[in-house]
């Protein structure tokens, strides 16, 4: 098989990998079908109104993830982009309750490209290793820094 796989098989094996990590207490992949926890509005590049619903949900010790993983070549498209802002802007409402309304973890965002997968995962990392380091952090706000604001 070539370095390019397609995107049913980077889900098969990101889901292979959850199942052998015993540092990840529980996930699911979110069917679009089943589950509406994640649907999340945003705005794709043209303009239009869009709905977009991650791959997974991932809880290990740490946090709880809602993760999306990608084809190396569509990490950077400016729709991934755009559901990564209303995702992580999600997790931050998210974050935002009480903790006993979140199951007592933070929430967080996880892109994950095919390369950095396969990278990680050869060289024995955990996944919930990959999962923070992948973490979208916000964006700073004039808020967020003291109310400067230039």
């Amino acid at each position: 098989m070539g370095s390019v796989i397609c995107r049913g098989d980077l889900e098969h094996a990101f889901i292979e990998w959850a199942q052998s990590d015993a540092g990840v207490e529980a996930f699911c992949k979110i069917s679009e079908n089943r589950h509406d926890l994640a649907r999340l509005r945003f705005v794709k590049d043209d303009g239009l109104p869009a709905l977009y619903i991650p791959d997974f949900l991932v809880r290990t010790a740490d946090g709880i993830y809602l993760v999306e993983t990608k084809a190396q070549e569509q990490v950077s498209h400016p729709n991934v982009q755009r559901k990564l802002k209303a995702a992580t802007t999600w997790c931050e409402r998210i974050n935002a309750l009480e903790p006993e309304q979140r199951g007592e973890r933070h929430w967080h965002y996880a892109l994950i490209g095919e390369s950095l997968f396969h990278d990680w995962r050869e060289k024995g990392a955990r996944l919930g290793e990959l999962l923070a380091f992948s973490r979208a952090r916000a964006s700073p706000t004039a808020q967020s820094q003291g109310g400067l604001a230039l």
